[in-house]
């Protein structure tokens, strides 16, 4: 034991003197560390430094899946950016988009949202799992896609004034077949039918192909749909296109009206689609994957692809891509309110 705070001290002072060029070496190296803290945080936080999961609430194969894909690899070439895709379908495409709404907002969970998992359903289900407006935020539009009014080839209908004629005549006895309720072909038949001022009778089925079979061999009077599945009919000539819901008329169909030309005006219905991220992704994450994602949308390939299936690429920034869903969201939860649908 010391004897006196002197001696200690004094014993102290003789081992830093006999160290001081380890001490210096330590105190230099904190000091260094120190310094370059932030500069190794920043690092370690820069974005991103691994996969980016990119979620597709639908089947493999079909369109979405296909169109998520070919934007997926036009990012990746262009970003060199890493992306993992996850198909994660189900209830109409609200089980996808709730695993995104339930993700960190972190920047590495994305997915592709559309006009019925993100405008139509929310307005259409009771039960819906996610909150579009509070859980998740539009980052690009990339593309959208009209529907076309087809009936078979044999139909006695040749223009939409007949079909609409014919229901009223019937008074509920035409048939409309959808691919699904809840889907942009049935929607855009219940607003035809809100706006003409007839009844239709609704024919459900589990996909377009079945529904297509039924209306070729007359089971149901007519069909909405995208050009994608109806093109092959229609140049085969198997199906009649009597309008388009575009708000102009398509490329590859030039002498098809619009519905807005057939007397409806301002009528305007397409499937569109759009990338989405959790809510409160930050901002700087957000702005690079919208820069990246509009960049991809002018590759002539992508272009080409789109064109193929009968879609337009749209783009656009943050603030246009939230103005747009918003103002889909409203249109078709008041036509929903009009007609009264629920499931």
């Amino acid at each position: 034991m010391f004897k006196s705070f002197w001696q200690r001290a004094e014993l102290c002072t003789k081992i830093l003197a006999k160290n001081w060029q380890a001490s210096l070496a330590i105190l230099t190296s904190l000091s260094l560390t120190l310094l370059m803290g932030p500069a190794l945080c920043a690092g370690q936080t820069q974005w991103p430094d691994h996969a980016i999961k990119f979620i597709v609430p639908y089947t493999p194969g079909g369109g979405t899946d296909v169109v998520s894909r070919n934007l997926i690899d036009k990012m990746a070439r262009l970003s060199h950016w890493t992306f993992v895709i996850e198909n994660k379908p189900g209830v109409g495409g609200n089980i996808g988009l709730d695993l995104i709404a339930r993700a960190h907002a972190d920047g590495y969970t994305l997915g592709m949202g559309q006009t019925s998992n993100l405008a139509i359903n929310p307005a259409m289900m009771t039960n819906m799992p996610f909150d579009p407006v509070r859980d998740i935020v539009p980052v690009a539009m990339v593309a959208e896609v009209p529907m076309l009014l087809v009936v078979q080839a044999q139909s006695t209908f040749n223009t939409v004034t007949d079909l609409i004629a014919a229901a009223k005549q019937k008074n509920g006895g035409l048939k409309q077949g959808v691919s699904g309720l809840g889907t942009v072909g049935h929607l855009a038949g219940e607003m035809l039918a809100l706006q003409a001022g007839y009844k239709v009778l609704i024919v459900p089925y589990k996909g377009a192909s079945p529904a297509l079979t039924d209306l070729m061999g007359g089971q149901t009077d007519f069909m909405l749909a995208t050009p994608q599945g109806l093109m092959p009919l229609i140049k085969s000539g198997k199906l009649r296109v009597l309008a388009v819901t575009s708000a102009k008329r398509l490329a590859f169909l030039p002498d098809i009206p619009t519905l807005a030309e057939s007397g409806f005006k301002e009528f305007q219905a397409t499937d569109w689609k759009l990338v989405v991220a959790p809510a409160n992704t930050p901002t700087p994450i957000l702005e690079k994957l919208n820069q990246v994602i509009n960049e991809a949308l002018q590759n002539k390939d992508f272009i080409r692809q789109l064109d193929n299936e009968g879609s337009t690429p749209m783009g656009g920034s943050l603030a246009q891509a939230k103005q747009f869903v918003a103002q889909q969201q409203e249109q078709w939860a008041t036509l929903i309110k009009q007609t009264s649908l629920k499931f």
